[in-house]
């Protein structure tokens, strides 16, 4: 039976939860199309590859009754990536699928296919979740946000003051906003925000 993947909330990752979930090695990362790719032929239908997706975006169809609702449920979701965020820019992180360690930050940022935001953070930096500003009010459109607790890249990007978003797109460092901004200044910092990501889609 068919795996089917949402690509529009999926983030299209070498790093795929059912890549190294899949028992049966049908998922792979297509290096020349950029894309995740399923063999169909070794999939057994298990289900190890629905459970490890943090988002949802993987399902198996276990008949042809299935595949065809779930290719319709796929093809009227409304949804995009950003719309599955919960986490809050400078707040205690929420949801595992945005906190990555330090040893992913080069295959989920730097060879991101998509424009990328990071957010490092220490645990001294948070702050409290009722005056953070969600971020999927801050970041529009197929833009990839992870969350890094690492002092070490902090250092590494002269960040003077945690929390911080980094910009990156096609693997280069293009901008960075530093420190803490509360709901109160969320339209100050959605138009920082909105600036960089329009020069990133200049660069492309």
């Amino acid at each position: 039976m068919p795996v089917l993947i949402n690509f529009k909330i999926c983030d299209n990752s070498e790093d795929c939860s059912g890549i190294t979930a899949c028992p049966a090695h049908a998922f792979a990362w297509d290096a020349k199309r950029r894309t995740i790719a399923v063999d169909q032929a070794k999939c057994r239908a298990c289900g190890a590859c629905e459970r490890a997706c943090p988002v949802g975006a993987i399902r198996v169809a276990r008949s042809e009754i299935e595949r065809q609702r779930l290719q319709r449920e796929m093809d009227d979701d409304p949804r995009r990536v950003t719309d599955l965020f919960v986490d809050r820019y400078g707040a205690q992180p929420i949801s595992s699928a945005f906190l990555i360690p330090e040893s992913k930050f080069d295959v989920q940022i730097i060879r991101s296919t998509k424009p990328a935001v990071v957010e490092l953070f220490s645990r001294d930096s948070v702050q409290c979740m009722i005056k953070s500003i969600p971020v999927k009010e801050l970041l529009q459109g197929d833009i990839k946000y992870r969350k890094i607790e690492n002092v070490a890249l902090a250092k590494k990007y002269r960040i003077r003051a945690l929390p911080a978003l980094l910009f990156f797109s096609n693997g280069k460092l293009i901008d960075k906003i530093e420190g803490y901004y509360g709901d109160g200044k969320k339209e100050e910092l959605k138009r920082r925000i909105e600036v960089i990501l329009s020069a990133a889609k200049n660069l492309k």
